[in-house]
Order: structure tokens, then C-alpha cells, then sequence
């Protein structure tokens, strides 16, 4: 692992800041800095104090394993409070956002605004030359300027969720495992015999951990029964608040009965009405064209002529498509897919490549005709 630009202090002079979650990945991110011979201090995130439906705080347990894993490295380690930031700067803006219907991913936002804003800041205040995280992405050069690349591993890659990253703040992060597969890492962890070298990954709402979901976000959203409709209107069964399913979702419905499976492909919020059709395949979840707001450019690399082609994702863990974005025009991004997409989510992320580096991206507003508006028949999406 190098440093992207020319540091004057040796690495036992240069101070990474290590953000210690109480992971497999964060703990052989110490490790390796260590190794390597930097000056390594682990700083662990308070969050979210709230005991969880077993009555464990998890941060308590979180810091716990990072005191063990620090101790057997023999680095320092202190703990910071980001509690009200987290509330105010993501975690409202999560509940309001399911307010309003939308079935948000609060990852993105917490990167920007906690990860890479108010911790890095804080990591900066102390003294360290980079912050260093457990991410399974990298650094890279392009035309002099750092870029966000893909992580090594095709399976962990988590660039979707840092394309709000600047490449000024680039600059001083490191990714010491993003050029690993996530098995090596496991065995770098049992190599120093590491607390949280078996330790599952990390699931769940972003600091908040594994939760029953619906019972959790009950204590901020009302939620309210109403039906499930089709395209025609057909009332076909009961759901217990629509603000709660999301587009292109199959499980959880509680709907039966012959025939292929029910999907739902759209909401109602103002009637409570959750909008649902059979098959997986069905026209009215397809589209090959979007508009998105929001614009976050990683280092000005989307500052082409228009129009460009590139790859893009709307959703974690696709496959890169093949699109154009055809045209910015007062904030908003116009983008049309090669093959049609399937599910295209208000207020999820879209986020462009270069090969393998990340573009940047933007919050999707909503997407272009479906295949069922523009034909009112079932193309044969599998051809495309």
C-alpha cells in the first residue's frame, strides 16, 4: 500500500488515524499500518447510545473489541461522540425520508456527512497526517489528481457508497485493505490472533446494527394498514403501511395464490396504496432511462462534453451497465441505459464508472417511461 502523493515525514513520523469499529476490517487495517511502520492511533465513533431489543448496547460491545484489538497491537486508542451530528445530519434525514414513502439507504449520507466529514475533520484536528478505514475500495492517481477506484474484491467492492468523497479529502485517506480479498484479511486477523478475526460482518442500519427493522423504525414512522392494489386497480390483499415496501420487492408481502410470484412495482403514498403485479419480469418495473439530482463528482472527471458514455450502478453489488449520460441541466442528470434496468428506486443512488474508477454519482429523482407505458405489453426482457 502507498501513500498517494510524496510525504517529507517517514512513516514512523507520518500519524494515520485508524477508524476502529470493532470489525475484522478495521482491526487489519491497524494491523497492517502497524506493520508497515506508521505511527497508528485508533479512534472508535459513539454514534448511537440505545440499547437494542435484547437490552445490549451495541457501541459498548463495538468499543469493547477495539480495546482488545489495540491493546494486542500495541497502539493507543480513545473513543469520540458523534451522537447528536449522527441524529441531526443522518438519521433524521432517514426517518423523514420514510415519511414521505421513500426506502432510503443511509450509508451514502453517512459517509458524507459522518465517516468522511466530522470524523475525518476531528482525525485532522488531532494531528494525523490520514485517516485510514476499513473500506473495500482505493486510492488512485488520475491526471495528478486522487480518485476513488474500486476495491479489489469484486464481492466487498463499497465504492456505491463513497462517490461523495472529494478528492481533496482523498488526499489524506487510506484504504489499507482495499486492494485484499476479504479471505486474506481474515487470515491477516488470525495471523495476530485478532478478537475479531471470526467475527461476522457488520449488517444492518448504518451505526445502528442489526435490528427487527419494522419494529424499529414503528418507533419513529407511523405506519398505517392499507391495500395492495394492481395496475387496474384490484384490490388483491392487506399491507401493514406502504411507506415501508420498496420497488422490485418479492418477500414479505404475505400475497398468495396461483400464478407467479407478486412484486411490488410502485406506491401510492397519499391513498396508502402499494402497487404490485405478478412476475419478476413484469413491464412496469423496467425502464432505460433516468433523471437524478443531487450531482456528486468525485474530482471533476465528469466534466466532459456531453453526451458521455460510461458504466453505472442503481443499486449495491449490480453488475456495472452500460449507459450515457446524455445531459446536465440545472442540477439534474439525464441518463439512458443500453438494457433495460429493472427496478430504478427514488432516492436510491446511481453511481458512474470509468472502468474502474468511480465518477461520482447522484440520488435518482425518478425514472424514464416504463416498458409497460411505453408499450402496454411484456417485452422479452431476457433478449435485451
Amino acid at each position: 500500500m502507498k501513500t498517494l502523493r510524496g510525504n517529507p515525514k517517514t512513516k514512523s513520523e507520518t500519524m494515520v488515524i485508524v477508524g476502529m469499529s470493532g470489525g475484522v476490517d478495521s482491526s487489519v487495517c491497524a494491523a497492517i499500518l502497524k506493520e508497515e511502520g506508521y505511527n497508528v492511533v485508533g479512534l472508535f465513533m459513539k454514534n448511537w447510545e440505545e440499547l437494542d431489543e435484547h437490552g445490549v448496547c451495541q457501541s459498548s460491545k463495538e468499543y469493547a473489541d477495539v480495546i482488545s484489538v489495540c491493546e494486542k497491537l500495541d497502539i493507543p486508542y480513545y473513543s469520540v461522540d458523534f451522537i447528536k451530528e449522527y441524529r441531526d445530519q443522518v438519521f433524521s434525514h432517514f426517518v423523514e425520508e420514510y415519511k414521505l414513502g421513500f426506502t432510503p439507504n443511509p450509508d451514502v449520507l453517512c459517509n458524507r456527512e459522518i465517516k468522511f466529514k466530522v470524523f475525518f475533520e476531528k482525525a485532522r484536528e488531532l494531528g494525523a497526517d490520514y485517516l485510514a478505514t476499513g473500506h473495500y475500495c482505493q486510492n488512485e492517481l488520475v491526471d495528478g489528481i486522487p480518485a476513488l477506484k474500486k476495491g479489489a474484491d469484486p464481492l466487498k467492492d463499497q465504492s456505491y457508497f463513497l462517490y461523495t468523497i472529494k478528492s481533496e479529502i482523498l488526499e489524506h485517506v487510506l484504504f489499507p485493505i482495499g486492494h485484499l480479498p476479504k479471505t486474506e484479511v481474515r487470515k491477516i486477523a488470525a495471523k495476530y490472533d485478532l478478537i475479531t478475526k471470526d467475527k461476522k460482518d457488520s449488517t444492518g442500519i448504518c451505526f445502528i446494527g442489526e435490528r427487527n427493522f419494522k419494529n424499529f423504525l414503528s418507533n419513529y414512522v407511523t405506519f398505517e394498514d392499507g391495500n395492495f392494489e394492481t395496475l387496474e386497480g384490484e384490490i388483491v390483499g392487506r399491507h401493514t403501511g406502504a411507506t415501508y415496501y420498496t420497488i422490485g420487492q418479492r418477500k414479505g408481502l404475505g400475497l398468495g395464490g396461483q400464478g407467479e410470484p407478486w412484486f411490488v412495482i410502485g406506491k401510492d403514498i397519499k391513498r396508502n396504496v402499494v402497487i404490485v403485479e405478478r412476475g419478476e419480469y413484469h413491464p412496469a418495473m423496467y425502464s432505460d432511462s433516468l433523471i437524478a439530482t443531487d450531482l456528486e463528482f468525485t474530482s471533476g472527471t465528469l466534466k466532459r462534453s456531453l453526451p458521455f458514455k460510461c458504466t453505472a450502478k442503481i443499486r449495491y453489488r449490480q453488475k456495472d451497465q452500460n449507459c450515457t449520460i446524455v445531459d446536465i441541466i440545472d442540477g439534474k442528470i439525464y441518463v439512458e441505459f443500453d438494457n433495460p434496468q429493472r427496478a430504478i428506486t427514488p432516492r436510491q443512488s446511481v453511481v458512474f464508472y470509468d472502468g474502474n474508477i468511480c465518477l461520482g454519482g447522484a440520488m435518482i429523482e425518478k425514472s424514464g417511461p416504463t416498458y409497460f407505458e411505453l408499450t402496454k405489453s411484456i417485452p422479452n426482457i431476457l433478449d435485451h
